[in-house]
């Protein structure tokens, strides 16, 4: 280890940030509740966008200019004090010395460690580092040295940058790299990270290790695996910097954001001379012995999404006479429902397993497919795994040619697809699309950044919203519930998916922001969030 440029004398209050004197330096922040859906693009497609911009521009300048918007996001975002850069040896690391350089001639105080041999760097990130040198940025180059101690963080730190890897990552961080990760982990200092936190796969979210950033400026387009599986807490809040480019790219995205205008155009619009029929009757099939809770909560969950009759069908005997907290529903012995009063139907919260819920399902499968016109049905819990043991079942729903939304969390997916857990969230964008071509149907494919794909030849989505405090019991028949309400008011399927698991997790994020949970959050405290969130949806306000 050396240090090439003494301490900086530069002062503790710098005078301003570095000046946006360009486009190329522009970014902005990717909104949960943006208007118009954020297209992400994997790994292949950004590299063909990089070619052409390189081809485009003279040498360095792309560089200089992801350094250029990374200064002005870190002079926006981070407070007076020293900052610390940390630059690997790609061009990853050459962004984070550009940015070093340009904050540090505006007087702001920084530092940078190349974790790299110097002479190695390649092209542009070589001129990077001498030109940090050259304007006198604080610098220290770290020799890897596995058996060496990481050096304490600088006194006064008051954040981290990370520029250790980029996009290229084929593998797992390993060696002295994953030491940093860690130690970076273990520093608790706000960490900032360029284009995609070090250690995240950026097609996929696969992060172990990675970096766990408070805050991601991504380069010229963002990626699927910022927002899914590891993604969400790797990567924070995410900005996208175009450098200068066109943007959208003129590139298929793997996946775009479900935002609001992914599915606004289809919600039902309320008029003064409305009546309850006009909005849908749907039926909650479900609740077998000691699971009538799951039923109710999806009910309940509709109700408050605005379906004009909420029907609850339980296979349990005797059924439930009366829900005492929403006496609006009306419930019934499975076998009494009428099934062709209904818009819409809901299969599987608490249906359980035995012969009984696989002749329910096989009834209700053949029915709403014989309907005229045919019926949507949401397929949830107990009737995902009943299709993933029972072949023939699972045949007559592929050969009905009915249309219906599937909504598996990852072990219920790793059942129908005859996988496992692992080998769903190693890709969960290729699970959920398999999943939907397998049955011709809307996948949402629950977990972190839940993922919602169709059978058309079209990217998923990939839902922003939600937190961990959606990790408990029943949250997942309230999902199905409101999914079910929107098929009940004739959304059609995609969008209903999309406006459910959008709204769902909405809630589940205002409730955290008011102080109720993550922790202890119950499945039954979404209703009323998702129901205000849905009516400001409706009325063109802000969710």
């Amino acid at each position: 280890m050396n240090t090439d440029v003494p301490s900086s004398t530069s002062p503790a209050n710098p005078p301003s940030g570095p000046a946006e004197t360009n486009a190329a330096a522009a970014w902005v922040a990717l909104d949960a509740a943006g208007d118009d859906p954020t297209p992400l693009y994997d790994v292949a497609a950004i590299r063909r966008v990089e070619q052409a911009g390189l081809d485009a521009t003279p040498p360095f300048t792309l560089m200089s200019r992801a350094g250029a918007a990374a200064a002005d996001w870190i002079h926006q975002h981070v407070p007076n004090g020293r900052v610390l850069f940390l630059a690997g040896r790609g061009n990853n690391g050459g962004d984070a010395l550009v940015a070093a350089t340009r904050l540090h001639q505006a007087g702001r105080l920084v530092e940078a460690w190349l974790i790299a041999e110097a002479d190695q760097l390649p092209a542009d990130a070589a001129r990077a580092w001498f030109e940090a040198r050259s304007a006198g940025v604080p610098l220290l180059a770290m020799h890897p040295d596995p058996d060496a101690a990481l050096p304490p963080w600088p006194t006064g730190c008051v954040a981290v940058v990370d520029g250790l890897l980029g996009i290229g990552l084929n593998r797992a961080a390993d060696g002295d790299v994953a030491r940093w990760i860690a130690h970076l982990n273990g520093s608790h200092l706000p960490v900032y990270a360029l284009d995609i936190p070090s250690g995240l796969f950026a097609d996929t979210g696969a992060g172990q290790p990675a970096v766990r950033a408070r805050r991601t400026l991504t380069f010229l387009g963002a990626k699927p695996g910022l927002l899914t599986l590891d993604g969400r807490d790797c990567a924070g809040a995410i900005d996208i910097a175009p450098l200068g480019l066109d943007y959208p790219p003129a590139e298929r995205p793997a996946a775009i954001v479900n935002q609001p205008g992914a599915f606004l155009h289809a919600l039902p619009r309320r008029e003064h001379s409305a009546n309850k029929g006009r909005f849908g009757s749907l039926a909650v099939i479900g609740g077998n012995h000691g699971m009538t809770g799951a039923p109710l909560l999806g009910a309940r969950a509709a109700l408050h999404l605005g379906a004009g009759r909420v029907h609850v069908g339980f296979l349990a005997q005797p059924a439930p006479a009366i829900d005492p907290v929403h006496p609006e529903l009306m419930l019934h012995p499975v076998a009494e429902l009428s099934l062709d009063a209904m818009s819409a139907f809901v299969a599987g919260p608490g249906m359980g397993s035995g012969t009984a819920a696989r002749k329910q399902l096989a009834q209700l499968i053949g029915f709403c497919a014989n309907a005229e016109p045919p019926l949507p049905l949401v397929l949830d819990a107990d009737a995902l795994n009943l299709l993933a043991t029972d072949e023939t079942l699972n045949q007559s729903l592929i050969d009905s040619g009915l249309d219906c939304v599937l909504t598996p969390h990852p072990l219920e997916a790793a059942r129908l697809l005859g996988s496992n857990v692992a080998d769903v969230q190693r890709d969960r964008l290729a699970a959920a699309h398999a999943l939907a071509t397998r049955w011709q149907a809307t996948v949402v494919l629950k977990g972190s950044g839940t993922v919602i794909a169709s059978a058309e030849n079209a990217p998923a989505t990939i839902n922003p919203t939600g937190n961990a405090g959606l990790s408990t019991a029943g949250t997942g028949d309230v999902l199905a519930g409101m999914i079910g309400a929107l098929l009940a008011q004739g959304v059609p399927m995609l969008a209903a998916a999309r406006a459910g698991v959008w709204i769902h997790g909405r809630a589940a994020d205002r409730l955290v922001a008011a102080g109720t949970g993550p922790a202890g959050l119950t499945a039954s405290e979404l209703y009323l969030p998702a129901r205000a969130i849905f009516n400001a949806l409706l009325q063109g306000g802000a969710a």
